[in-house]
């Protein structure tokens, strides 16, 4: 026998015993795995069981949190996550699977190498994202809520500080890239960076919080057709977020160009300054939760609710006070290189657009850049 050999050998032997004592009480042990099941542990999981000083980091660098944070997350999901013991098998532990799913999220890693670190199989791993996803947002159904009462009043003051009274928050698209979509139209899914993708929008406050989130339009689609076809302008039209009358301002808000006034400059650089929030909470969310920055295959029925489960766990580490690792917003490309990570943000240039005829919206614009200049 070989030392290889030796782990499978004693756990043949057990289970032997085991059987043998079932056997003679009359009762088959439910809750022993087969003896021909390999156990499944593996390299990343043993080390992240630990829980040692030296776990803490390396709990934060597979799983972007600590390991009380992760302890927290999985009390939180595990009613959701329970399975029953069968006749063939024993179900993996939670905490494994919330831990693969994590590290899957916040890796670069393949399924095939992902699972391999963890020790378990492809398909368990293909399982375990929809189970956790299905997990969290059961967990947390407030994680991402529109303010109200106390929370509102704070967002509107801190925009209103910055020069901008009456907003809520600051908008913005980002891509996520995929392979080219099978049994779908894919010129529907080819974005202005001649990648496949589609688009999440989303509304940061000047916390970084995430008040809301829509995914799935694919990148070809124009971000204004995208917040027209979202539960936000639904919910804005029929008069359920804002109090007050709405005014459009003009096509991409700021005033552009390069024959401007110094309040005109004064007012573009302040609203660039508001509106970097967004810019901020995509390099944290993303930079995170790697895997919706790189381009890979997915199923486009799954795809968003697992980025409105990151979206989720975004807000639950900043309410925890989890810092973000600035060396996360960086990449070594192959002849080692180091850049910046491309966010897939759309973003709004007024540059080269004709002038605006929405005359309120203009006055509104003109009325807001007078203000700044007086703060």
């Amino acid at each position: 026998m070989s030392v290889a050999e030796a782990p499978y050998c004693v756990a043949t032997y057990e289970a032997v015993v085991q059987l043998c004592a079932a056997l003679s009480s009359g009762v088959f042990p439910r809750q022993t795995p087969r003896w021909w099941i390999r156990r499944r542990t593996g390299g990343t999981w043993e080390d992240l069981r630990l829980r040692d000083d030296a776990t803490k980091e390396y709990s934060w660098q597979k799983l972007r949190m600590s390991t009380a944070m992760f302890t927290q997350i999985v009390a939180a999901c595990a009613a959701y996550m329970e399975k029953k013991v069968t006749h063939y098998r024993m179900p993996l532990p939670v905490e494994q699977v919330i831990a693969f799913t994590l590290y899957r999220w916040a890796s670069v890693e393949t399924y095939e190498s992902g699972t391999s670190d963890f020790g378990i199989a492809k398909a368990t791993g293909l399982q375990a994202i929809c189970d956790v996803t299905s997990a969290l947002l059961q967990a947390y159904p407030d994680a991402i809520k529109w303010p109200v009462g106390r929370r509102c009043a704070q967002i509107l003051r801190a925009f209103r500080n910055k020069g901008f009274p009456n907003c809520f928050g600051a908008i913005d698209c980002t891509h996520i890239y995929i392979d080219k979509p099978a049994g779908a139209p894919s010129d529907n899914y080819y974005d202005r960076k001649q990648k496949f993708s589609v688009q999440a929008q989303v509304v940061v406050d000047l916390d970084l919080r995430i008040l809301d989130v829509h995914v799935g339009y694919p990148g070809s689609v124009h971000d204004v057709c995208v917040l027209h076809n979202s539960q936000l302008w639904r919910r804005a039209k029929s008069g359920e977020l804002f109090d007050a009358t709405p005014e459009n301002l003009p096509h991409g808000v700021p005033y552009g160009g390069i024959e401007q006034g110094a309040d005109e400059k004064c007012f573009d650089t302040r609203q660039k300054v508001a509106r970097g929030c967004v810019e901020r909470a995509f390099n944290r969310l993303k930079c995170m939760w790697r895997l919706f920055l790189r381009t890979h295959k997915t199923n486009l029925e799954t795809l968003p609710q697992q980025f409105v489960t990151v979206c989720t766990l975004h807000n639950i580490l900043l309410d925890a006070g989890i810092d973000f690792d600035e060396n996360l917003l960086w990449k070594v490309d192959a002849n080692g290189v180091r850049h910046r990570v491309d966010l897939g943000i759309v973003g709004n240039d007024a540059r080269g657009r004709g002038r605006c005829t929405n005359v309120e919206g203009e006055m509104l614009r003109d009325a807001l850049r007078d203000r700044l200049t007086l703060m």
